[in-house]
């Protein structure tokens, strides 16, 4: 009966969203076969800059916040065309894009480049792009707030002003209305904080935003900020505010300290400014549909963040896997994606039957280069099986078989980092401990959110508990090494759309980066064991006491092969991926009540762990760390 609800209620949006293509009452010229085809002069098109009001003061000048659009629309005469639509705070700071794209303008101050390739594919296509740069970025007045209500309303103010309900001015202040030459219908895309504004302006259900296409983009700015409670970087929030504001710092200094006091690095507590930033309790508000996509390597942006978006949404939703880090599908998959956006915008803006939402919504790179459909995520036949950890007979422990006697202890080593935490397993390494499966007799694919139950007594009132899944057994693994987060880009060059001499089509070709190694990651995890409880309150532990503890990893969708071994280590403090409180603490493990939950398609099992620990080779990994991460366009 709920999957019956469920498709009744996906049937009810698809429907919503639908509209009678202009096509079906008139002739429009950008229309054949149901398909949107270049017609329109990309030369020719419509420039113009506007400032949508939007209904906050955050720089408190007694003035409502503007926020800078940037318009690119084709002369359609009387055809009001949709609008796809990027919001970002990096359009004149950073850059957009594997080539570090910027806003441009002419003499007068009028957009003469848009960054990225939508406005010169789509315009002449009959849509129009509308790239609008966030408060306090740009040429907007206010202040950033980082994910915050600043960015989401702005962002959705121009949603409103597209619609007729809000009010823009040119640069003269002369009144500016969008109703003439639009219909309304928005789509949203971006990567990374471009995309986390889809999802947010998505979770207002606006009225006119058809759809949303966030790329390697987070739903919780508290998980982006933490793990689990471990902070990841003091005064992230900061260094975001100071990367992407245009403002003088005196103008926008209350709102830094706003955001500086709100996030409470002192703690890592979940509070009300979270709470603002946590989208995931607002799926059941999105009346958009939604097409992820997601690097299942994503060491900035991680695999939670699309995991539990997809997982509330009850709106039509397609999603891409990849096996590339915080990567823009135009740059792994460039030819494959520009048809499927475009057959996408087609669908739910231009209301073209082209036939994909018939296709299967879930497409996932299964190994470096190929790609297989599927009709869900996770994978069909996916369910959780609980491992038990073993004592072992040599410095590891096993993975699968009865549940060990007896206790592992190690001391916290803050010097510790990947490479070394997931060397040879079999190798004492000081702050590491390892279990191992013995060796796989078929295929193990792993698809959805693994964690590791852990009973644990900690002589310190906290401390940071790392865990790692790893495959270890030599292949061909996608090189997501910081920073090409697994490509290579090249020095040919391939267009896609319509250029001028201000704004060209062309953009460097890349190629997948694989290497051959002798293991790599698949799941991360990390948990402040003072927030067992609750992550609102750190609640700390009484030395001498058994705790039982989860630590949630990150969501996969990999393929452990025959003759390989599963691994997975522990340790405390992570300064790869993290900024612990570092406390020096002894952990003892009590094997008897420890497990691994891992999400298995199929019957398949680890099989018995023998007498003797298997041999492994462990190199470099191919999905290497970085230092702690900030969001990157």
């Amino acid at each position: 009966m709920r999957q019956f609800l469920v498709y009744c209620l996906a049937l009810v949006a698809v429907l919503a969203t639908a509209v009678v293509p202009a096509s079906a009452t008139t002739a429009v010229p950008h229309i054949h076969k149901n398909s949107t085809v270049p017609v329109y002069s990309y030369a020719n098109a419509i420039r113009e800059s506007v400032w949508v009001q939007t209904p906050l003061d955050n720089d408190h000048d007694g003035v409502p916040d503007k926020v800078a659009v940037d318009v690119v629309r084709p002369r359609a005469g009387n055809v009001r065309v949709p609008v796809i639509m990027t919001a970002s705070p990096y359009n004149s700071r950073v850059g957009r894009g594997n080539e570090r794209e910027f806003k441009e303008y002419d003499a007068a101050g009028t957009i003469s480049k848009q960054p990225l390739f939508y406005d010169n594919y789509f315009v002449p296509r009959g849509y129009a792009v509308v790239a609008v740069d966030l408060a306090g970025t740009g040429r907007s007045t206010g202040c950033t707030d980082t994910d915050g209500p600043e960015d989401t309303l702005g962002a959705k103010a121009v949603i409103d002003w597209l619609n007729g309900r809000a009010k823009a001015t040119y640069a003269d202040g002369s009144l500016v209305a969008a109703t003439g030459w639009t219909n309304g219908r928005v789509g949203m895309i971006g990567k990374s904080a471009d995309g986390t504004l889809a999802n947010e302006v998505a979770a207002t259900g606006v009225d006119g935003l058809k759809t949303v296409v966030p790329i390697a983009a987070t739903s919780s700015g508290y998980d982006y900020a933490r793990r689990n409670g471990v902070v990841v970087g003091p005064g992230a929030n900061e260094f975001l505010f100071n990367m992407v504001t245009s403002r003088p710092a005196e103008a926008c200094a209350r709102a830094l300290q706003e955001l500086n006091t709100g996030s409470d690095d002192a703690t890592g507590n979940y509070n009300a400014f979270w709470a603002e930033r946590d989208l995931r309790p607002l799926t059941s508000k999105v009346r958009a549909s939604v097409f992820l996509v997601h690097g299942l390597n994503d060491g900035n942006v991680m695999t939670n963040h699309f995991a539990q978006w997809w997982a509330g949404l009850k709106v039509p939703r397609k999603l891409w896997l990849s096996r590339a880090g915080h990567l823009d599908p135009f740059d792994f998959r460039r030819a494959e994606w520009v048809n499927t956006l475009h057959r996408w915008f087609d669908f739910y803006l231009q209301g073209l039957h082209n036939g994909i939402d018939r296709q299967p919504p879930v497409t996932v790179e299964t190994s470096p280069g190929r790609w297989t459909d599927q009709p869900a995520w996770p994978a069909p036949g996916s369910h959780q099986v609980q491992v038990r950890l073993g004592s072992g007979d040599g410095t590891a422990g096993t993975l699968g078989g009865r549940s060990g006697k007896g206790e592992k202890t190690w001391v916290d080593n803050p010097d510790l980092f990947e490479d070394a935490a997931t060397a040879d397993p079999n190798d004492a390494i000081a702050g590491r401990v390892a279990f191992l499966s013995a060796p796989l007799t078929r295929h193990l694919r792993i698809s959805g959110t693994p964690s590791v139950t852990l009973r644990v007594q900690v002589n310190r009132p906290t401390t940071e508990l790392t865990a790692r899944l790893v495959d270890y057994g030599t292949t061909t693994r996608v090189n997501t090494i910081y920073p090409n987060e697994g490509i290579r880009t090249l020095g040919t060059e391939s267009c896609w759309g319509a250029s001028t001499g201000a704004d060209d089509a062309c953009y460097l070709d890349t190629v997948q980066d694989v290497v051959t190694s002798d293991s790599g990651i698949l799941s991360r995890g990390w948990q402040d064991a003072a927030h067992r409880v609750s992550l609102r309150f750190r609640v700390p532990l009484l030395p001498g006491r058994w705790y039982t503890i989860t630590v949630p990893m990150q969501a996969t969708d990999q393929t452990v092969g025959a003759g390989h071994v599963l691994g997975l280590t522990l340790q405390q403090s992570d300064f790869e991926y993290t900024t612990p409180a570092t406390t020096g603490a002894t952990v003892r493990l009590d094997l008897r009540g420890s497990y691994l939950t891992l999400p298995v398609v199929g019957s398949a099992r680890l099989p018995q762990p023998g007498t003797t620990p298997p041999q492994v080779k462990s190199a470099a990994t191919a999905s290497a760390p970085r230092a702690v991460p900030a969001r990157t366009p």
